[in-house]
């Protein structure tokens, strides 16, 4: 049986504009610059200004939508629901510039480079083998990871050669191609299934009657479970030798590489681009002061022909075609006004909370002591600058800082915070450093473990869990004392 009810729903929904804005927020200056240059190219109403000013630009706009001729044209539809139907992606920009704007350099240098697959080819069509050897071998190559590891097992490629390529070969042909063709070419180390493997292969090419070259092979070798564990007395007694003859050969295994492919990029273009700074920060007398960097961010304006075509389109009220074209014109001028509000506030966004950032953090700008840096969350700033916390991860995200102290991350900037023993709240970062310290000047010969740490560290007025300096140990990329083990 079919009932009818009212219900009553409370939603909110963001506007296209806001979602925009929100995107907008959350590019660092290059992304800005290419989106400025997409943006000029898709709304012909929107032009690179040079001295008018944009409230001049807001006020001749207006007065444009308000004329005679443009309230005259009589349509069937709302002009309005056209303005965001193919909506273009709005980028940036801004008159405020910084002082130091001229320090940076916005080019991306786009260089030719060689991927590791292509270098592999060329070398294995100069070898000596026959046709059907050479699909398995060019087959091997395409199946390398970026580091120039076959992780693949044998037996899969003996199938995949099998039902994609038509070619039927054994496992144990393969293997001889692998290791008599493959593992052959340059850079040494290439085609290893693992990484004992891809050092073996760079030591053996080392032709050299060196003691310390035949004992790194040895090791390598024989020892590699020991070596990597770090168990140096086992190696000593296997071997027989010195603890400076191990130095020796550690020092030679030390020079391979444990990513022969590193040198190498995945596509043909390698693109090296530098980082821009999003924001300037000077120490002036004692004051800190914030600046956007607007050098890629030029002032925009709406355009004077576009609106001059309006006026003259909206005088003809009888042609169908010309009240289209003023339709479209109009849609135009109204998303590039739209697109210039959207720039102005996202850069009033990223001033205010840039603006909260250093008041919070003036002392660290002042001194460049991260012992400075106090105890910093996303919600912090955002109750200081009335923007909700998500706004202000957006502003944070991959934006970085010129500052007297060098680029800085802003992200960096935040951290979580502890009491110590006084009843002060310090930044987990401090802590960080101090753990790093203490690692860095630990005796290398009998390293620290966990709980030593946290004896030391408790002793310094940090009452921290073991399992909290595991944590921070691993986020600062410090293995455990076993591993930090030298002779």
């Amino acid at each position: 049986m079919l009932k009818q009810h009212l219900q009553l729903k409370l939603g909110q929904k963001l506007a296209p504009q806001q979602i925009q804005l929100m995107k907008l927020i959350q590019l660092h200056t290059l992304e800005f610059e290419e989106e400025l240059e997409r943006e000029l190219e898709e709304n012909p109403a929107l032009e690179i200004a040079k001295e008018e000013s944009q409230e001049d630009d807001y006020a001749s706009l207006e007065e444009s939508y308000e004329s005679e001729g443009t309230e005259s044209i009589e349509t069937d539809f709302d002009v309005d629901q056209y303005l965001y139907d193919d909506e273009p992606t709005y980028k940036t920009a801004s008159s405020n510039y910084s002082s130091d704007d001229e320090e940076f350099d916005n080019e991306s240098l786009l260089t030719e480079g060689q991927s590791l697959y292509d270098y592999l080819l060329e070398q294995i069509h100069l070898a000596n083998i026959n046709k059907e050897d050479i699909k398995v071998a060019e087959y091997l190559i395409g199946n390398l990871d970026t580091d120039g590891y076959l992780r693949r097992e044998i037996k899969s490629i003996v199938d995949d050669l099998a039902f994609s390529q038509g070619i039927y070969t054994t496992k144990e042909n393969i293997e001889y191609i692998l290791e008599n063709y493959v593992q052959k070419l340059d850079p040494p180390g290439v085609g290893a299934r693992g990484l004992q493997e891809c050092l073996l292969l760079q030591i053996e090419k080392k032709v050299s009657a060196d003691k310390a070259v035949s004992l790194a092979a040895n090791i390598l070798r024989h020892q590699f479970d020991a070596l990597t564990n770090k168990h140096y007395n086992k190696i000593i007694q296997k071997y027989d030798i010195e603890e400076e003859d191990l130095k020796e050969a550690l020092d030679e295994i030390s020079k391979l590489s444990p990513k022969v492919g590193g040198n190498f990029d995945t596509q043909t273009i390698t693109i090296n681009q530098e980082i821009i700074p999003d924001f300037v920060i000077q120490v002036k007398d004692g004051m800190v002061i914030p600046m956007l960097n607007s050098k890629n961010a030029p002032t925009l304006r709406v355009s004077e022909e576009y609106k001059d075509i309006l006026t003259t389109y909206s005088h003809d009220k009888n042609s169908s075609e010309h009240k289209q074209a003023a339709l479209f014109i109009k849609q135009k001028l109204d998303a590039a006004k739209w697109y210039i509000d959207a720039i102005n506030q996202r850069q009033n966004t990223l001033l205010q909370t840039i603006t909260a950032i250093v008041k919070f953090q003036k002392n660290y700008f002042i001194t460049g002591d991260e012992k400075s840096l106090k105890p910093m969350i996303l919600k912090d700033i955002a109750d200081i600058t009335g923007f909700d916390i998500s706004t202000i991860s957006r502003v944070v995200k991959s934006k970085y800082a010129d500052t007297s102290n060098g680029i800085l991350y802003l992200k960096d900037l935040f951290s979580d915070s502890l009491t110590n023993d006084d009843g002060e709240e310090v930044s987990t970062k401090e802590i960080k450093n101090h753990l790093q310290e203490v690692i860095s000047k630990e005796n290398k010969r009998k390293p620290l473990t966990d709980d030593a740490l946290v004896v030391i560290l408790k002793e310094q007025g940090y009452n921290i869990a073991r399992r909290t300096i595991a944590k921070y140990r691993e986020q600062l990329n410090i293995p455990v004392a076993r591993l930090r083990k030298e002779l």
